[in-house]
């Protein structure tokens, strides 16, 4: 099927809809969406737009893409019975996926002024914005015996571990499926994931959500962090690097998953009051980095090599030993962060501002991450300064070919 374009007869086939599944109220999936106009037939890429970024490609986007300012996170579950049904809502998902990216509406509107309009509109008169859309599917998706998955699910598909610190939310953990939408106009974000619920009324629920921001250096520098230092100087860049860190090759997992990876995410609430009462001496000593320039303490660049046996003239190392960046190179792991800010209001119980770190990173094997976690432990310094409240994991969907949908090949190789 990858060779050919789905088109608006194989769609209507592949849903199961009959001349009165058309009908709002149709019980057949998608006869709703289809009633409120959703176009489910190809759609291309559409290179002209303003600030577009490609949705088509061997890997998902938003993942190495350079990051935007705004996230929109969603975790959803779905009440899906059958492997079909699941497969209509990700080939669903596509075209419209790509419309979205495009900066159009999902769907052309009905002249009828008495029947709801396809699209919200929230975004209209707004470009793409660099709107990114990625896919991903989480542990209990596979543990869904109806599915009939269970043989597809690979085996670093798994919830994650508790660490020291952990104080987690279930209310803020796991589920079903991802939807990371990035854009340069949080509208546009928002505007994404809301319609991609809305055409799946009623087959997926909408777990739990974040927003975050990210701020963006006029150097076009790495983005800062609440606690105002540098976040993801170390990130791989070049291609290599991508697929040593990244993307999933052929062999490395289940067949289906070859040019995916995994996402990690994790809600990290930062107690800023505890920050700022501190001496920017003991807070450069925390990171193990120097608050302005984001260099290695002891050195002048951002980007110098980072040593942890480097010491000053009595012998003292620069970076202390329980630092956070001594610490995570000391793993001699690597993972690609692409972390967001948030702030969501204030704790009600303390008054202190609900705000942190939205914690996103990429890695062909999450035990990387795990490693990363492990290390830092319980002698972090920065444990003083956060919480972890959420957490969660997901398996990223390959790219797609044009004529092709999100997840095809875990499905046609069943």
């Amino acid at each position: 099927m990858s060779d050919q374009k789905i088109t608006r007869r194989k769609m209507l086939k592949l849903s199961g809809m009959t001349i009165a599944g058309v009908a709002i109220g149709a019980s057949g999936f998608g006869g709703v969406a289809k009633a409120l106009g959703y176009d489910f037939m190809q759609v291309d890429d559409n290179t002209s737009t303003k600030n577009k970024i490609n949705f088509y490609g061997r890997y998902q986007s938003g993942i190495s893409t350079p990051v935007q300012k705004h996230v929109y996170f969603a975790s959803l579950d779905t009440s899906l019975s059958t492997k079909e049904e699941l497969q209509k809502l990700f080939q669903m998902w596509t075209p419209l996926a790509v419309r979205l990216t495009n900066g159009e509406p999902i769907g052309d509107s009905s002249s009828n002024a008495y029947v709801p309009t396809v699209d919200t509109g929230e975004s209209m008169n707004l470009d793409a914005s660099n709107l990114t859309l990625t896919f991903g599917v989480g542990p209990s998706l596979f543990d869904k015996a109806s599915f009939g998955l269970t043989s597809k699910k690979p085996s670093e598909l798994k919830d994650l571990p508790h660490f020291p610190k952990d104080q987690l939310d279930a209310a803020l953990c796991g589920g079903d499926i991802c939807i990371q939408a990035c854009a340069d106009d949080p509208q546009v974000a928002f505007h994404a994931v809301r319609n991609l619920i809305r055409a799946a009324s009623g087959k997926v629920t909408l777990k739990w959500a974040q927003t975050g921001f990210n701020s963006m250096p006029k150097d076009g520098g790495t983005p800062r962090n609440l606690f105002a230092f540098k976040d993801g100087t170390v990130n791989p860049s070049k291609s290599e690097e991508l697929k040593q860190t990244v993307w999933i090759g052929n062999g490395e997992s289940k067949g289906w998953l070859t040019n995916g990876t995994y996402l990690i995410f994790r809600r990290i609430q930062m107690h800023l009051e505890t920050w700022d009462r501190t001496s920017l001496k003991g807070q450069e000593e925390t990171f193990g980095r120097h608050r302005d320039s984001g260099a290695p303490i002891g050195m002048k660049n951002e980007f110098d090599q980072v040593d942890i046996t480097s010491t000053d003239a009595n012998g003292k190392l620069l970076i202390p030993e329980n630092s956070h960046i001594s610490l995570a190179k000391k793993a001699k792991r690597s993972i690609l962060r692409r972390a967001f800010s948030y702030s969501s209001g204030i704790v009600e119980s303390t008054g202190n501002y609900d705000a942190g770190l939205m914690f996103i990173s990429f890695q062909k094997d999450p035990q990387a991450f795990i490693d990363i976690q492990n290390s830092l432990g319980r002698v972090d310094r920065l444990n003083e300064y956060i919480t972890h409240r959420g957490s969660a994991i997901f398996a990223c969907l390959p790219g797609v070919e044009k004529g092709s949908y999100l997840g095809e090949n875990l499905f046609s190789t069943l």
